[in-house]
């Protein structure tokens, strides 16, 4: 088999099955376990899988650009926003990740709801304006690709405060991986983040489920619940169960 079409059948096979076995693989298509290993290898460098012990697993399409991301799964992460505003009570402080999909939480959010409300999202704080919720701007180094600060201005900054909720972003949600980005310093901002928080739910959309990025940023023992649109009879939800994420 040429290796365009091992390549082809090794992304049909994450798409079905949310991972490959390198060891199985090889053994089923009869080549060696180096030429699998190298077919993963091409696949990382082309952002199509991301290589892991003895395997990969599907990529995240989510680790896009912003401009991008802003068209992607629209839909779903209008539902995940609606039903996020619903778990924030009246005058609770609450910290609001970057992203499209908190973006979407700021539209949902009525303007005279009151709360305060903490980001390191310039994106979020400038969308907020016209809100009556009080704003706190989390400084530090940008990073454009997100439109978030991170770095060790803004993880000392982030040691400062309190809230009752933190809604995480994140690029990936998968059974084995638990939960990635595709940054370190956006990963280990966000697990700074919710350190300061009392309950973390993740915002799952449909274009990060199933599927992962390279850095993790928490295990789903960490966090309260994901919020998602996926159905409760569907194979992802019963692993995602069986790997220890509560979904609402």
């Amino acid at each position: 088999m040429l290796a365009a079409a091992r390549k082809e059948l090794i992304l049909q096979r994450l798409r079905t099955a949310g991972r490959i076995i390198a060891k199985e693989t090889a053994v089923e298509l009869g080549v060696s376990e180096d030429s699998i290993r190298r077919d993963l290898r091409e696949l990382d460098a082309a952002g199509l899988a991301v290589r892991v012990y003895g395997g990969a697993l599907p990529a995240s399409p989510a680790v896009a650009d912003y401009a991008t991301r802003t068209t992607v799964a629209t839909e779903s992460k209008r539902r995940i926003a609606t039903r996020a505003i619903e778990l924030i009570d009246p005058g609770s402080t609450i910290i609001l990740d970057g992203g499209t999909t908190t973006l979407a939480m700021v539209e949902a959010l009525p303007r005279d709801f009151p709360c305060a409300i903490i980001t390191h999202s310039p994106t979020i704080a400038g969308a907020l304006l016209d809100h009556d919720a009080d704003v706190f701007l989390i400084g530090g180094q940008l990073l454009k690709h997100s439109a978030v600060a991170c770095g060790a201005t803004a993880v000392e900054a982030a040691s400062r405060i309190g809230a009752d909720i933190f809604f995480l972003g994140v690029t990936g949600v998968h059974p084995s991986a638990g939960l990635t980005t595709g940054d370190p310093e956006e990963a280990a901002m966000k697990r700074a983040l919710a350190s300061r928080a009392a309950d973390t739910y993740v915002l799952g959309s449909q274009e990060k489920l199933g599927v992962a990025s390279r850095h993790t940023v928490l295990p789903f023992d960490a966090i309260t619940a994901v919020i998602s649109d996926l159905p409760a009879d569907e194979q992802l939800s019963r692993d995602l169960a069986s790997a220890g994420a509560l979904l609402i």
